[in-house]
């Protein structure tokens, strides 16, 4: 019953009764017209339902009226206005049931080529009639790679080598291709340390894929100090791509005027706070384009004329980061300064450093538990009768012991520095402090050498 509780916590769930939530403008204009009377289950894309494994029965029970799909994901939407006309702009994204996790259980891609925290991001804006769809996509680095919490502030990542892995690309981008059109790919990581051995693994897989165009940005290098307006130099890369694939656009009368015929799929290594700041950047791009081609802004305007309207947008995007990385991380995203001013301030630090210790926390000491609710309510593990339960170990539980090792850290810290204040009195102060400094060396290696098994880890199912 405690996985379900924790389940029931889960955040950024969305339904309607009466509009398909899973699937985007360009998708639903182009449906056939029986489709549309159908129950909304059988409309919805399997991937973004998020609770559908709980309808199984009811299908099976025909209880169409009771069926209600749940997404995943975001929504933000707010106004403001252009030459003395209202402007909406919605942002909604919907989170992929495929690969469904947390930050540090589910990373990667599975052998099917689903990849980890893959969100479909859609920009809608409306005006005088016309309603307009932008398409981003994000997912994580699609090959089997793992990082395992052991305590440690960052821990190693970790390629996991299997000869299923060009295999497994493919299946990722003809995925992609089959749904979206021509994929442009950014990514976002570093060149150095373990980033930079699984950004190159990537490079080297995506030179075999054709018809997809890798382009690598480094973005903590080419942004350094936090100048967001260095995207720019990401921008006039693929600038011509981005024009290529347009945006979708329908009148009043849903006469499809304009779509969009590919997508820029972005990725850093969790696909949160750096793949936000720079797909929050591509649509401030498109925006312009989009309210141009809708007679809002003319040809050499942009949305940043208005510090109000721009500041709108900026704000949207900061909220739709925080709510994608509360679901995947546990924490608000960082980096929401470099989209809301452009560079980082002193709060914003500040709330940065508060975010990461929580993930800190979150990631070693709850996501294990939160993993297996996941895979329990999302079906990837089921019950069957007269199974033994994965939580009866009947042995050594390390994590139990987490408690008591802190505790001996924190007051072999401070007994040692109480008697190290008292050795000018006596030798024997001497002595306690050297003791209890020992002890306390003692747990703290030890907890060290043993992090991963002090740590909360999923039971139900494996990483892949």
């Amino acid at each position: 019953m405690s996985l379900l509780r924790i389940a029931e916590t889960t955040c950024g769930l969305y339904y309607s009764y009466d509009r398909d939530l899973t699937l985007n403008l360009q998708r639903a204009s182009k449906l056939a017209a029986g489709r549309i009377h159908k129950p909304l289950w059988k409309q919805a894309d399997p991937r973004f339902v998020w609770n559908k494994n709980l309808l199984e029965e009811l299908i099976e029970a025909k209880l169409d009226e009771f069926i209600i799909p749940l997404i995943q994901g975001s929504f933000q939407s707010a106004q403001f206005t252009l030459k003395d006309r209202p402007v909406r702009i919605t942002l909604f994204s919907r989170r992929c049931n495929r690969r469904l996790g947390t930050r540090m259980w589910r990373r990667g891609a599975n052998l099917e080529g689903a990849t980890a925290n893959f969100v479909e991001t859609e920009q809608l804006v409306e005006y005088e009639g016309l309603t307009s769809s932008f398409i981003q996509v994000r997912g994580s680095i699609p090959l089997l790679w793992e990082q395992i919490v052991d305590l440690s502030y960052k821990p190693r990542l970790s390629i996991i080598e299997h000869e299923e892995t060009p295999k497994v690309v493919q299946r990722h981008f003809h995925d992609l291709s089959q749904r979206y059109g021509e994929t442009v790919v950014v990514d976002l990581t570093d060149k150095r340390g373990d980033e930079g051995d699984l950004s190159n693994a990537f490079a080297a897989e995506m030179g075999r894929i054709h018809g997809v165009r890798y382009v690598h940005f480094d973005f903590h290098h080419v942004c350094h100090g936090g100048n967001f307006d260095n995207l720019q130099a990401l921008y006039n890369q693929i600038e011509e791509a981005i024009q290529k694939q347009g945006y979708f656009l329908m009148d009043s009368k849903g006469e499809i005027l304009l779509e969009q015929s590919g997508v820029v799929r972005s990725n850093c290594i969790d696909c949160l706070d750096r793949t936000n700041v720079t797909q929050s950047f591509l649509a401030r791009k498109s925006l312009d384009s989009q309210l141009q081609r809708m007679g809002a802004l003319s040809s050499s305007e942009s949305i940043s004329i208005s510090d109000n309207n721009n500041d709108i947008f900026k704000k949207l995007w900061v909220e739709h980061g925080d709510e994608l990385s509360l679901e995947y991380a546990g924490s608000y995203a960082l980096k929401g300064d470099l989209v809301r001013y452009g560079r980082q301030t002193l709060p914003g630090l500040i709330k940065d450093g508060m975010s990461a210790l929580s993930r800190y926390y979150l990631n070693n000491f709850h996501d294990g538990v939160r993993q297996d609710a996941l895979d329990l309510i999302s079906g990837y593990y089921t019950v069957s009768q007269g199974s033994t339960s994965p939580f009866q170990t009947g042995g050594f539980e390390s994590a139990s012991y987490l408690p008591v090792a802190s505790a001996i850290i924190v007051g072999g810290i401070t007994a040692t520095t109480f008697t190290l204040s008292q050795v000018g009195r006596n030798a024997q102060h001497f002595i306690s402090s050297i003791i209890c400094a020992g002890l306390t060396v003692g747990v703290v290696a030890l907890v060290k050498a043993n992090g991963k098994q002090f740590c909360s880890r999923p039971r139900l199912c494996g990483l892949i």
